[in-house]
């Protein structure tokens, strides 16, 4: 969906000096966390003017009408001690809202977030036009104020998922002039897409470097001892029911993003006595933003077997593996 502006209030900002009219802000990573371990990339800009979608590199990591850059956590529960939300250029700060209740969009009545979308977040204009917005921070963490000069990388709040938000993350957008401009792909024109990009774009190259192109990923995995949730792991990502010998399953799950229709999943499973479990899923009918798959086995009469277990979960997209999560559990033998 589009993200509304914060109300502005207009000031002489004296303290700012704007950026010539031929300068494009730089931008670093907009929040402090380890790529792909503890933060992912979940929705692109959609360029398609159309009704389709479509992201900078010809794909589908986005949905109709999104305006920025989607980076996640991998849940509610990781956000909590607190994530912090970062200026990703010099700047000062335009607009700011707080107090909307961080609520996943699934439990907001219809009303409750209308002209709120953004949740709680940060507007910075950088000179020229350009400017950046941050939307669904953590109520009640904000730590910059109306007018205030930032530098790259000042803390401007935390992570949280207020306003119209599924899940813990920060959402960026990037305008020039009052229009969205992707960070990856500033120049595109027409909603025009480039399948081997190369450019950082508006990143500064190291930013570009840790989170290139990825179409598919793999968030989590582990043994588990009953079928997990996948709301539930929005939630709290440990939140997995632990394998024991009386465990009334034995399973191997994966938490993924960003598939596509045909992608498979494989779970392997080895234990004390050699292999368990190996499945290959039916290619996927359709793409799936998010998605949550495990297989294994159940328990009959007997307990599991004390000892080593080591899973393995993979995305098989056509016929290549593109991504694997490994695991461990110990069990111990019943008495």
């Amino acid at each position: 969906m589009r993200f509304e502006r914060f109300q502005l209030i207009v000031l002489a900002l004296a303290v700012f000096s704007p950026a010539h009219a031929d300068e494009r802000p730089q931008l670093s990573l907009p929040l402090a966390c380890e790529p792909h371990k503890t933060c992912f990339i979940q929705n692109l800009v959609d360029l398609d003017p159309g009704a389709g979608v479509r992201d900078y590199a010809c794909g589908s990591e986005t949905y109709e009408a999104h305006t920025g850059v989607d980076f996640r956590l991998l849940s509610a529960a990781a956000a909590a001690p607190g994530v912090a939300v970062l200026a990703a250029a010099e700047g000062v700060v335009k607009g700011t809202r707080d107090g909307v209740p961080d609520i996943f969009d699934r439990d907001n009545k219809a009303d409750d977030i209308k002209g709120r979308e953004c949740g709680n977040g940060v507007l910075i204009e950088h000179g020229a036009g350009w400017e950046t917005q941050y939307c669904h921070m953590k109520q009640g963490s904000l730590s910059v104020s109306m007018g205030q000069a930032v530098k790259r990388g000042d803390r401007l709040g935390d992570v949280g998922f207020s306003g119209k938000a599924d899940f813990a993350h920060v959402h960026l957008s990037v305008r020039h002039d009052g229009k969205v401009v992707d960070p990856f792909l500033p120049d595109s024109i027409g909603g025009a897409c480039q399948i081997d990009a190369k450019s950082p774009g508006l990143w500064m190259p190291e930013a570009a470097a840790k989170f290139p192109y990825r179409s598919g990923e793999i968030l989590s995995g582990g043994f588990a001892g009953e079928p997990p949730d996948h709301r539930a792991l929005e939630v709290d990502h440990t939140k997995v029911v632990k394998l024991s010998a009386t465990s009334p399953a034995l399973l191997f799950y994966g938490r993924f993003i960003n598939l596509r229709a045909g992608d498979r999943v494989r779970v392997v499973i080895n234990g004390p006595g050699g292999a368990l479990v190996e499945e290959l899923s039916a290619p996927l009918e359709r793409n799936q933003a998010t998605y949550l798959s495990f297989a294994g086995k159940k328990r009959r009469d007997n307990p599991w077997t004390g000892g080593h277990y080591e899973g393995r979960v993979e995305l098989v997209r056509e016929g290549a593996v593109i991504a694997t999560t490994v695991g461990e559990a110990t069990v111990a033998a019943a008495p």
